[in-house]
């Protein structure tokens, strides 16, 4: 089985709870980026040592939080020993917007992988687009290249819609199934 890490930024909790459903997907172990862009003690070796890197962050002002921008910042000591190279990455993002410009978000969440030499894992699913779809069903955002998710800002975490939030567990499921291949 491959080990997938989820390493993610919330701030208000909308993110956190996408990570969770996206980690039980995984099977995978979570890792917070705190209110000041850090993370704990011995993320790094955690990080190192996975098949697959999920990363998650809510977008504000169209692009990713300044907490989850000063870790991909860190992690350019992964970087420069290569210490992530040929692994599985996926992302995923939480805007309160329907669209709130997440692509924006996601593509520099596939540029990171991308630059660590990562191999990235696109969302797989197709859209749920017919006039008889709801917010309920699987990819009910019609994205393709990692996960969407929208939780209106009125709210809390815990009235994500349900097809976002299964988007996000089989994604998470999907990232870890081609890591295993990848690696078995």
């Amino acid at each position: 089985m491959s080990k997938a890490v989820v390493v993610y930024h919330s701030g208000y909790g909308h993110a956190k709870r996408v990570a969770e459903h996206v980690a039980e997907g995984a099977s995978g172990t979570l890792i917070a980026i705190d209110a000041n862009g850090d993370i704990p003690e011995g993320a790094w070796e955690t990080l190192a040592s996975s098949d697959a890197i999920i990363f998650g962050t809510p977008t504000y002002m169209g692009s990713p939080s300044w907490q989850f921008k000063k870790f991909a910042d860190a992690s350019s000591k992964a970087w420069f020993s290569r210490a992530w190279q040929d692994k599985v990455f996926g992302g995923f993002t939480v805007s309160a917007s329907l669209n709130g410009d997440k692509q924006v978000s996601l593509i520099s969440l596939q540029t990171l992988a991308s630059q660590h030499g990562g191999i990235w894992v696109s969302l797989g699913m197709l859209p749920s687009n017919s006039h008889s779809a709801t917010r309920n069903d699987v990819n009910n955002l019609g994205g393709s290249v990692g996960l969407l998710v929208q939780a209106a800002s009125d709210v809390g975490a815990d009235e994500i819609p349900s097809g976002d939030l299964e988007t996000a567990r089989l994604y998470g499921r999907r990232v870890a199934e081609i890591a295993e291949k990848l690696n078995g």
